[in-house]
């Protein structure tokens, strides 16, 4: 079962007063979840075992600096997200490859669905397989790196608009742009995945 900010709250309290113990509970807890999130972003395992390492050894230099403006595990993601892109920048030898042409980042540009149909199942049902994560993290390996770490650190890390623009080191409307670009084409792998065959219907003509 998941922890609750509840439930980190005591233990959090007693790993900054010096219990190792209680430390190592935060970490039962969330090295899981902090291991999907790095490989979202480094897609290696090894890069994301280590970046997970270097989150908990960071997490108890500063655990006396969470001042729980934010829950336990929103800190710690955060913590991990910044590890797996300075990971991403160092491994590339490169900022994060997230700069392109100005004129392909424009609305206008935006690709268009090809595959359309309604889904063979609800998204409720869909979300129950036991497959579906899976195929959900296939879809999202495919993306470019410009447009997949848009989509994790938005969409799954719930980081805000800005947060990300500052954590790519993008502007804002670059963020949005490719946001939207990201989950035009996660939506277009998915219904391929999902869709109904029998529903599909022909895409309108474009310019």
């Amino acid at each position: 079962m998941t922890a609750t900010p509840d439930d980190d709250r005591d233990v959090v309290r007693r790993a900054q007063a010096g219990d190792f113990s209680a430390f190592e509970t935060l970490v039962a807890r969330h090295e899981r979840r902090l291991f999907t999130t790095a490989l979202r972003i480094v897609r290696q395992t090894h890069d994301a075992e280590e970046v997970v390492q270097q989150t908990f050894v960071s997490a108890i230099e500063h655990i006396g600096g969470f001042r729980e403006e934010a829950s336990f595990a929103t800190w710690i993601g955060r913590i991990a997200t910044n590890h797996a892109l300075a990971l991403l920048r160092k491994r590339s030898r490169r900022t994060v490859p997230l700069a392109e042409d100005q004129s392909r980042d424009e609305y206008s540009d935006l690709p268009h669905p090809e595959f359309i149909a309604e889904w063979a199942e609800t998204p409720d049902e869909i979300a129950a397989r036991r497959e579906t994560r899976q195929l959900l993290d296939k879809a999202l390996d495919e993306l470019d790196d410009k447009y997949r770490l848009v989509f994790v650190l938005r969409d799954v890390e719930g980081l805000s608009t800005e947060e990300t623009a500052a954590a790519l080191a993008i502007s804002v409307s670059n963020v949005k742009v490719r946001l939207m670009r990201a989950r035009l084409m996660l939506r277009e792998r998915l219904t391929r995945l999902f869709g109904d065959e029998a529903t599909r219907v022909e895409p309108h003509a474009h310019e």
